[in-house]
């Protein structure tokens, strides 16, 4: 089955975990033998191969840059211009990919069905597609700024990441959007972009909601029903999803899965994360929903961790091709899986597009 995947760090990998992407997991694991200053060196998931032999053909990937001022504990530029810098760094090698043949960008209806076509119709070697997005606002100086990534093809923005940001408070902060975020929001809607609700801390999300009337979707989040953390959507966010007709993207962190998983401690397999977790997410949001047409998949795989927290019957992204029997088992229907896999996000691009 063709799956979309809306959030994946692909850049961010390229550039600061320097993998080269067009080589087989196992190849790149094996590059980072005796690596030790990331967490999850040789433990990757994610390349290109195993996203074309998982049926993996669109993505949401991003730019990724976080500002960090003297009293921001959490790692970061030193500058708003910085992190401009770095996510012009991550899209140049976008760029290179599109310029390989490997990956396709893609920015609008007409693209969009352009490449599906593509994925259905033509045999052998096709390039991932990619829709940008922009995960924290902090190096957008100025709504100036957004006009330019917005040319260059941004088409969704997260206004913050984690702690405090220039825009919004995100996840483990506590605070509003102030007159910035609410600027930052009018110039969204302006220019037609989504808005990516995930990270928002409870009070911007909440004062968001209130300010603003464009499309919103959440690339990857789960439910604060099941792990209670505040990184997660508490029922009553998850209903104005909702009602905004908005898709929420499950991602598969181990500690978004499980309740008292240890970073750097637990196991998956001791702590029994596998893919069925996922799956009660997906049934969690479906049940509030009453169907199937709110939730898809922005599994976040290779986000800063790797085999060593996330379900221990994936080895890499291509198993995301167990989902859909996981889905059958539990009772969802050939339509409701193929809009679990695919069809919810495409259908939310199709009317936000048009």
């Amino acid at each position: 089955m063709f799956v979309f995947d809306a959030h994946l760090d692909l850049a961010m990998n390229a550039m600061e975990w320097n993998r080269d992407l067009r080589l087989p997991v196992a190849e790149i694991r094996a590059s980072e033998a005796g690596m030790d200053d990331k967490p999850d060196r040789g433990n990757s998931t994610v390349s290109l191969k195993a996203m074309r032999k998982g049926n993996i053909g669109l993505c949401v990937a991003t730019q990724i840059a976080r500002f960090s001022d003297k009293d921001n504990p959490l790692p970061g530029w030193a500058s708003q211009h910085q992190a401009w810098a770095q996510t012009q760094g991550q899209l140049a090698w976008y760029q290179s990919m599109v310029a390989a043949g490997e990956m396709s960008q893609i920015t609008n209806l007409q693209e969009l069905n352009s490449h599906l076509g593509l994925w259905e119709n033509q045999e052998g070697f096709k390039p991932i597609g990619f829709i940008l997005s922009l995960e924290g606002a902090d190096s957008i100086l100025d709504m100036g700024y957004l006009e330019k990534a917005h040319a260059l093809g941004l088409r969704a923005i997260g206004p913050a990441h984690y702690g405090p940001g220039m825009y919004a408070h995100g996840t483990d902060a506590v605070g509003g959007i102030g007159t910035k975020g609410k600027e930052l929001l009018k110039k969204i809607a302006e220019l037609n972009l989504i808005l990516d609700a995930t990270h928002l801390c409870d009070l911007s999300f909440w004062e968001t909601m209130k300010v603003y009337d464009g499309p919103v979707w959440a690339s990857h989040s789960n439910c604060r029903a099941l792990v209670n953390h505040n990184r997660q959507f508490s029922d009553e966010q998850i209903k104005e999803l909702i009602r905004r007709k908005a898709v929420i993207g499950m991602p598969l962190d181990a500690w978004m899965m499980v309740p008292n998983w240890i970073k750097g401690k637990s196991n998956p397999k001791q702590m029994g994360v596998t893919l069925e977790l996922m799956i009660d997410q997906i049934d969690h949001i479906c049940q509030l929903a009453g169907n199937a047409k709110h939730v898809g998949l922005g599994t976040d795989l290779d986000g800063a961790f790797g085999t060593e927290q996330c379900p221990s019957d994936l080895d890499t992204i291509a198993d995301l091709q167990r989902i859909p029997p996981l889905l059958l088992k539990r009772g969802y229907s050939q339509d409701d899986i193929a809009n679990i896999m695919h069809g919810n996000f495409l259908q939310f691009l199709r009317r936000v597009w048009s």
